[in-house]
């Protein structure tokens, strides 16, 4: 059986620098850094007091105030990046089939800070049970996928993956299989996370895990840099529209590029830790490789899962260098995490629409806050240090991997 062909038609962004499309490319272009000191709790007695948060985020905005207190933050941003999509892919819903038309989302934790206000709120009582009647649909991670089909009225597959920090490259690549296999013609998929909250914080507090670089949280994501201490937490979310090819061009659509592979592996090693050769990773990029049909020597740029991690990043980059060999030093590599933070279960679609719209201007989005090169990593490899760079892009591929040793990796090209 042949594969149909699966294009990207809409985008949508909120993010911690920028919350439209346009202002997160401006953001990415510019080598923007997204984190500051944490606004929405008083964060004086945590270790870390800074992240990546979305910036300037009215809800009622965008949904009425008594629909939006039936959602989590999650949910309400992925309302708002799902809506943008829509409205950007020109899709006509009306003429739509929508029974071949699904949902797939993906977040790596859900309603945190529902859950979080609901269990300190009892805590404080009396130990009388009063939750909230929307406490359990509001807190539970498919919310998000719900909320979205219901608005649209898309009666296709409709989910949400949970794989920690890989969670929307799944789900990207769930829909881009759905739509290739001929089950359903287009896709509203991404993610949305908004883990920064006491428990959120606290939690990867104990881990040793994020950034305490207090004294100047603006460079306190420095992938790839020698004195990186750990990630920044960001929140937000994006949404991608997929179609099949043949539908897109059938209505006129506008396409920003082509999905044509997407890989999927396991570490099989340790519950917060990479392999140590990156040997995850590694499979995980080769999956995506075959499944697409191309040679490594055609990817022009990787936008990597870099999280600023003293473990994780120079895994990664053994991994490429193993698998892509003397092209590792033609190719260009950039973290984009070093200025939007760690969406963690969100990162995935946001770096996807990172990856479209370099694409789309022929642009390298850098890595920001580089200022001394990990010893351990070889110096002709292209880290697209602080500033971005112009260059020939026809194939992106990016990485996002996760808690528990899931890998995934999605390859998009140029039409």
């Amino acid at each position: 059986m042949a594969f149909k062909r699966v294009v990207v038609t809409g985008l949508g962004a909120l993010t911690p620098i920028g919350n439209t499309v346009e202002e997160f490319w401006h953001g990415l272009s510019t080598g923007k850094s997204g984190a500051a000191t944490i606004t929405r709790f008083d964060a004086s007695k945590f270790r870390t007091k800074f992240a990546c948060e979305v910036k300037n985020f009215d809800v009622t905005q965008f949904i009425p105030r008594q629909d939006a207190r039936k959602m989590d933050l999650f949910t309400q941003f992925a309302m708002v990046v799902a809506d943008e999509a829509i409205n950007d892919s020109g899709l006509d819903l009306e003429s739509i089939n929508k029974h071949k038309a699904g949902v797939i989302w993906g977040s790596g934790i859900g309603g945190l800070k529902t859950f979080e206000e609901e269990v300190i709120n009892f805590s404080n009582g009396d130990g009388t049970p009063k939750f909230n009647p929307f406490f359990i649909p509001k807190m539970i991670a498919d919310s998000a996928s719900g909320q979205i089909s219901i608005k649209y009225g898309f009666r296709g597959p409709n989910y949400i993956t949970v794989s920690a920090c890989a969670s929307t490259n799944n789900a990207i690549i769930d829909a881009f299989n759905y739509i290739r296999l001929g089950r359903i013609n287009i896709c509203i998929t991404g993610g949305s996370e908004a883990a920064v909250t006491q428990a959120g914080i606290g939690g990867f507090n104990g881990l040793r895990a994020m950034s305490e670089r207090n004294d100047d949280p603006t460079t306190g994501s420095r992938p790839y840099d020698k004195d990186r201490d750990g990630f920044v937490l960001g929140d937000g979310g994006a949404a991608l529209i997929l179609e099949e090819y043949e539908h897109a061009v059938a209505r006129g659509a506008k396409i920003y590029c082509e999905i044509i592979g997407g890989g999927m592996s396991s570490d099989a090693y340790h519950i917060t830790a990479p392999h140590p050769e990156g040997e995850g990773a590694y499979m995980s990029m080769v999956d995506a490789l075959e499944d697409a049909g191309i040679k490594p020597e055609e990817v022009d740029y990787i936008n990597t899962h870099g999280t600023s991690t003293p473990l994780g990043d120079p895994q990664e980059i053994k991994a490429i260098e193993r698998l892509f060999g003397e092209h590792t030093y033609q190719m260009s590599i950039s973290s984009t995490k070093s200025m939007t933070g760690h969406l963690l279960g969100a990162a995935g679609a946001v770096e996807s629409v990172a990856a479209v719209l370099a694409i789309q201007h022929q642009v390298v989005p850098p890595t920001i806050n580089l200022f001394n090169v990990d010893e351990a990593i070889d110096p002709r490899i292209d880290l697209t240090p602080n500033v971005a760079k112009a260059r020939k892009i026809d194939v992106v591929l990016s990485n996002c991997f996760g808690f528990g040793g899931h890998n995934a990796t999605l390859i998009f090209k140029k039409i």
